[in-house]
């Protein structure tokens, strides 16, 4: 079959690999019609995120079941589903209090040896341990497009504002507006938020934004704790979403938000940073981190998206093949695309 490989920071290429096979009694594999490229991948294309030459990488993947072992009993062979971009065991200590993306024997699809050596799923086929947990059933009528985003996108924009315990009323900032940043948006208007104010530099996804509802502020040509202070009389946001992942993404945050606010820091951080505790602490903030729980807040996402009251959709911009991977990772790094979707 044929996979997108890691090669070297900046160079992904097309190669073949032996069709998986199954392995365990509750692994399932899937033939993959659907594959998105996640601002995670780009980490490993940059090189930021260490991985293997020659791994198979991508996380997200619809497709058909066409093999399942004899304890896969949520889903059957020819089901049409949809994959989170992790496993989890069900049950160890973190699995029975719900805390499935700290699983201790959870593995990520496509990051290399680093996080559990699972094969990734831009590729014809895909090998999916712990299939009970790891896969759903895609919503009669739901297009592969807006299935895609339930295992990871929309399920991390979810988790950015559930966990950071907003309630209807509150006002909420969010900073990066790539797909997990503009899922939070949706999440955050759909869940009741008073204000969201969301802040890129990229003027298409700001306007993009301004279509879920949001108030857009550009981070350099305008003042984003200017409009958070004239949205919340001077308090600041309930919570932050930090959907960049960078120092002073992180840093803003926490001026933005009030006292004994939220900060919810979603984007991926590979290395240190340093934090003004100060300003932290004398505020009293919460901080919220860490691979968002996809396992346990997919259904309730899906149940979100087949009701209308999220879409993901309009976020995919750009469709391409398997064989256009590499020129896919270029316009995606280059910002010329918002969301690539790949098919075999």
């Amino acid at each position: 079959m044929r996979a997108v490989t890691f090669q070297e920071p900046g160079r992904v290429a097309l190669e073949e690999r032996p069709e998986p096979e199954l392995l365990a009694a509750d692994d399932a594999v899937v033939r993959v019609e659907a594959t998105g490229i996640c601002g995670s991948d780009l980490h490993i294309y940059h090189g930021r995120v260490k991985i293997e030459p020659g791994f198979v990488i991508g996380h997200e993947f619809v497709g058909t079941v066409i093999a399942a072992g004899d304890a896969v009993t949520r889903v059957n062979v020819g089901d049409r589903v949809l994959g989170c971009f992790h496993t989890a065991c069900g049950s160890c200590f973190f699995c029975m209090r719900g805390a499935y993306h700290a699983c201790d024997e959870a593995r990520v699809f496509g990051h290399g040896a680093t996080l559990g050596s699972l094969q990734g799923a831009q590729a014809e086929q895909v090998l999916v341990p712990r299939a009970n947990l790891t896969l759903r059933r895609v919503p009669e009528g739901m297009s592969d497009d807006a299935a895609l985003f339930a295992g990871d996108v929309m399920g991390t924009g979810y988790h950015a504002v559930v966990e950071g315990g907003m309630r209807p009323g509150d006002a909420v900032a969010v900073l990066g507006l790539g797909p997990v940043g503009l899922c939070a948006v949706q999440v955050a208007k759909a869940s009741g938020a008073a204000a969201v104010i969301a802040v890129d530099t990229v003027p298409e996804r700001l306007e993009v934004a301004r279509s879920f509802g949001a108030q857009a502020i550009h981070l350099t040509e305008e003042d984003p704790r200017a409009a958070v202070q004239a949205a919340t009389e001077r308090r600041g946001v309930d919570l932050c979403v930090d959907a960049v992942g960078h120092p002073d993404a992180l840093d803003l945050a926490a001026r933005m938000t009030r006292k004994a606010g939220t900060v919810s820091a979603i984007g991926v951080y590979a290395e240190r940073v340093e934090v003004h505790m100060g300003v932290v602490w004398i505020k009293a903030l919460t901080l919220k981190s860490g691979r968002a729980n996809v396992i346990a807040h997919v259904d309730s996402v899906l149940g979100m998206m087949a009701a209308g009251v999220l879409d993901p959709s309009p976020l995919v911009s750009r469709h391409m093949t398997l064989d256009d991977a590499p020129a896919a990772y270029e316009a995606y790094a280059n910002r010329e695309a918002l969301k690539i979707v790949l098919s075999p």
